[in-house]
């Protein structure tokens, strides 16, 4: 298990991480700024200029989903992860990550009042540290309240178990959650767990379109971007049939008839990705007293939207895109498409 602290810089996580793994038995700390700070020994200083902040860094999330992982398995436990997450798509990369691993996340925010963690920020001064560092830390500190904010106020506030500890001491704060933890009030994240592939995968996705030719996105808890309705088809199970199986679990809506394929695509591996086949199938439109009944399941997706292509290249990671757009072409031509790596050939 991972007890998750996030909160704010200044907010206290590392003082109550360090208290807490004596409050909890069997417990050992890890601080991802220590992947973090790694950073500038593995990657070129061109790479690293190319990015504000070493949570942009896909590798510093995979080693943080990887580091944990070996800790767990080499000292069993708890672990107490004390790091700032303001950034949905990084909480669903990282915890997706570690839900795929089996491991239950128990996530905490830290929320004292503003004024409260203004002040904070101002009596920070890192040890042995010039004053003009110690200065670039407070404005760095200050200049992240925002974010924050917007975070704590949205889907943070939403995901995590919120402590007020404007006016708890660190060892004081720590009880709080460990007490949570132990009563389950700081419940486990009711995330999906997506067994990792261990070779190539065959996967089906459905475009479902609205009556003004939009067609249907849905917005996974367990990974960033947005995705077409569908999944990886079973063993024995029929590529079609899995959409619709897919279609079904996903948003609750059963397809009358079996889907028109639209196009293969062959994806090509990518460490640690295994790549494979990925199909796209054609469900046909949907009447808008079925769209309004469109369900989803919590713990595997929190949206839907209907959009139009120019909307999809924002929501989409590149590959999906490119396989989309070929789909609709494929779509308007009434043909199927073969695609390697979003290109056509044949």
């Amino acid at each position: 298990m991972i007890v998750w602290i996030n909160g704010a810089f200044g907010a206290g996580k590392s003082g109550t991480a360090r208290e807490l793994v004596d409050l909890i038995p069997n417990s050992t700390l890890y601080d991802p700024e220590l992947t973090g700070g790694a950073m500038s020994s593995l990657l070129p200083k061109k790479r690293l200029a190319e990015v504000g902040d070493f949570q942009d860094l896909p590798i510093w999330r995979r080693l943080v989903v990887d580091t944990a992982a070996a800790l767990l398995a080499e000292l069993g436990g708890v672990l107490v992860v004390p790091m700032t997450l303001l950034r949905q798509e990084y909480r669903d990369e990282i915890f997706g990550g570690l839900a795929a691993r089996r491991i239950e996340v128990r996530h905490v925010l830290l929320a004292p009042d503003e004024t409260i963690l203004r002040q904070r920020i101002l009596r920070r001064t890192p040890d042995g540290s010039p004053p003009e560092e110690i200065d670039g830390v407070r404005q760095w500190s200050h200049d992240r309240i925002e974010p924050y904010r917007a975070a704590r106020d949205g889907w943070l506030g939403e995901d995590a178990y919120v402590v007020d500890n404007s006016a708890l001491t660190p060892e004081e704060t720590a009880r709080v959650v460990a007490d949570a933890v132990r009563a389950g009030a700081a419940a486990p994240c009711g995330i999906v767990q997506t067994p990792e592939p261990t070779g190539e995968t065959l996967a089906a996705g459905v475009l479902l379109f609205d009556e003004h030719d939009r067609f249907l996105l849905v917005d996974p808890t367990y990974k960033p971007g947005w995705e077409f309705p569908g999944g990886v088809v079973e063993r024995g199970e029929p590529p079609a049939r899995a959409g619709m199986r897919e279609v079904a679990e996903e948003i609750g809506l059963e397809l009358d008839a079996v889907p028109r394929l639209l196009l293969v695509d062959w994806e090509r591996p990518q460490p640690p990705g295994y790549g494979g086949l990925r199909l796209l199938f054609d469900g046909g439109r949907l009447p808008a007293a079925e769209a309004g009944r469109l369900l989803l399941p919590g713990a595997e997706l929190r949206g839907w939207r209907f959009v139009t292509e120019e909307e999809a290249a924002d929501l989409l990671p590149p590959v999906r895109y490119r396989r989309l757009r070929w789909a609709l072409r494929a779509r308007e031509r009434g043909t199927v498409l073969n695609l390697e790596a979003g290109v056509p050939v044949g």
